[in-house]
């Protein structure tokens, strides 16, 4: 099993965390659109993302930008991205709903619940027929879980061994409705024996457990060709979209979520072990900072895309 680089993983962590409570503050002022936030879901993004190789691809959902940063996704492009200029991964033309990174391996990102689930079948197969190397990650959410696209995919890439790492980012809210709403128990991994295939729930904001949940996993499915499913137990600490005040929410169930933030976990976690001191954590957080303004002067100074691109990529 691969050892996680816990200051690697901080960093990251803090990087997402960073990158979008930029994005939350530009929109505020005007200056980008809104957006579907995965605060406080950092450790399931670095956990799973960590345990993957080059070779490995990833389909992902509207709460994106953690897979993407976790991938090494410079936070300058996304921020480009996001604010519709040239610069940005897809040349501005994808928001921040529909980012894709083939350099990186991320095939998609799918703004359509539980659309990941039904392509990520067609990606897995490819790999298989084409005896490619890597294995596919598909992250999607509980909401999608509740989709018929998620027994669907699970069903067929059971049937035909294809080697895809399900990733469900549990984070009880679907939209503005509890899961408690929509489906009954407390586990989406067990569903995984219906079809035949392993399933497995891990605590999602503790990106050590998360990692050395989905190595298992991806060795598992490199073994023996088969899917797994991985559930990560997590909770969305802000709303569904920007803006959203969460008058829906649970004022104690979210403080005591908030209580258990995978960031100060892993931080407390180094300092206890004699791996980090407030004065590093200043300092790597100062770090990140300044990346975070850095890249939105560069998103800034980008240019939106000529007129001429208007058609590109369009093929019917």
């Amino acid at each position: 099993m691969t050892s996680l680089d816990l200051m690697d993983a901080l960093r990251r962590m803090l990087t997402i965390r960073a990158y979008e409570e930029t994005l939350v503050a530009l929109h505020g002022e005007g200056r980008a659109a809104g957006t579907c936030t995965a605060v406080g879901q950092e450790a399931s993004a670095v956990g799973v993302v960590s345990a993957l190789t080059p070779d490995d691809l990833i389909l992902t959902n509207h709460r994106s930008a953690g897979h993407l940063i976790a991938r090494g996704a410079d936070p300058a492009r996304l921020m480009a991205e996001v604010m519709g200029k040239r610069d940005g991964y897809c040349g501005g033309m994808s928001g921040s709903l529909h980012i894709s990174a083939k350099d990186l391996g991320v095939v998609l990102t799918s703004t359509i619940v539980g659309g990941e689930l039904g392509l990520c079948t067609g990606v897995a197969l490819a790999q298989t027929m084409l005896k490619r190397p890597g294995i596919v990650t598909c992250f999607f959410g509980d909401g999608a879980a509740a989709e018929g696209r998620f027994h669907e995919s699970l069903n067929l890439a059971a049937v035909w061994s294809l080697p895809i790492l399900y990733v469900c980012e549990n984070n009880e809210w679907q939209a503005f409705v509890h899961r408690r709403e929509t489906m009954l128990g407390d586990s989406i991994a067990g569903r995984a024996a219906g079809y035949g295939i392993e399933g497995v729930s891990v605590d999602g904001n503790d990106v050590e457990a998360v990692h050395a949940a989905a190595t298992q996993a991806a060795a598992r499915i490199r073994q023996t060709g088969r899917p797994v499913l991985l559930e990560t137990r997590s909770y969305r600490l802000r709303g569904h979209y920007e803006p959203d005040d969460q008058s829906y929410v649970d004022a104690a169930e979210l403080a005591a979520w908030k209580a258990r933030d995978p960031i100060p976990l892993l931080a407390a976690r180094m300092m206890a072990a004699g791996l980090l001191d407030d004065a590093a954590l200043a300092r790597l957080k100062d770090e990140v900072a300044a990346a975070l303004e850095a890249a939105v002067g560069f998103a800034d100074a980008s240019p939106y895309p000529d007129a001429a691109a208007l058609t590109a990529h369009v093929y019917a």
